[in-house]
């Protein structure tokens, strides 16, 4: 989810036959992630109905078994219905810009390379210009911000919560107006439930700058990664799932 009423949102029902498309299990006992022995680690929520938050009035998840191996059947098949907001994923411009670009088209460039993640204290709701100015942000090239959502574990928790932190609008001028890339949270919106108006959506989707919301980073330290964050290739829709990993950049 990224904003704050569900006539602003459009959904996607997605059938899919013999695939996974969620991520494994992360844990949370430990400030430090588990890689895959090449150094990646998955900063993607697993999308499972009995974890995975969805926020208010958004398309709920449903996954089901039409066929299964483990009754008899001859062949294990899936199908899975989300909305396009669900778990990890990105924002295309189309979601808030009239004549935005949507999900499909949203160049790979923004999705792929260094990336910065900011801690923000758990006191702080909003991640406003003031905020933003106590933290070395200005040389990062995409920015992610690691909130009290993920010292929480609220992306592994299927209660919904109103009070996560968001991106003020003003701190979402300054990011744009730096040329920033990419900016990431880590809960399912970048802007403030309840917000008049999705200032910060429209602020940085309108430089085409993608958002990625719901990040698992309750194990990722603050620091720079290289980062890949690829959505599912949805054909003229305004967002998708995404997967995503990080990999620690030497200093």
């Amino acid at each position: 989810m990224t904003h704050p009423a569900i006539s602003w949102r459009s959904r996607i029902t997605v059938l899919v036959g013999v695939a996974v498309f969620a991520c494994a299990p992360q844990s949370q006992s430990t400030t430090v992630a588990a890689s895959d022995g090449t150094g990646w680690i998955d900063a993607t929520a697993t999308l499972d109905p009995a974890t995975t938050p969805v926020y208010a009035g958004d398309a709920p998840m449903k996954f089901d078994f039409l066929k299964d191996m483990r009754k008899g059947d001859a062949l294990t098949l899936s199908a899975y219905s989300l909305g396009a907001h669900s778990g990890t994923h990105i924002d295309a411009p189309m979601h808030f810009v009239r004549d935005g670009a949507p999900i499909d088209r949203v160049p790979l460039e923004p999705l792929i390379g260094p990336a910065r993640i900011i801690d923000i204290p758990d006191s702080v709701q909003s991640i406003n210009a003031a905020e933003l100015a106590r933290h070395d942000w200005k040389s990062a090239e995409r920015v992610i911000f690691r909130t009290r959502s993920s010292l929480r574990g609220w992306m592994h928790s299927a209660i919904f919560h109103r009070d996560f932190a968001y991106i003020a609008p003003d701190a979402a001028q300054l990011l744009a107006d730096a040329g920033v890339k990419l900016v990431g949270v880590d809960y399912i919106s970048a802007e403030q439930f309840g917000a008049s108006a999705p200032l910060t959506h429209r602020t940085l989707l309108g430089k085409g700058i993608p958002i990625v919301e719901g990040l698992a980073l309750a194990d990722i330290p603050a620091g720079d990664y290289d980062a890949i964050i690829l959505p599912m290739k949805v054909g003229g829709h305004e967002g998708a799932p995404a997967r995503a990993v990080l990999r620690k950049r030497a200093r």
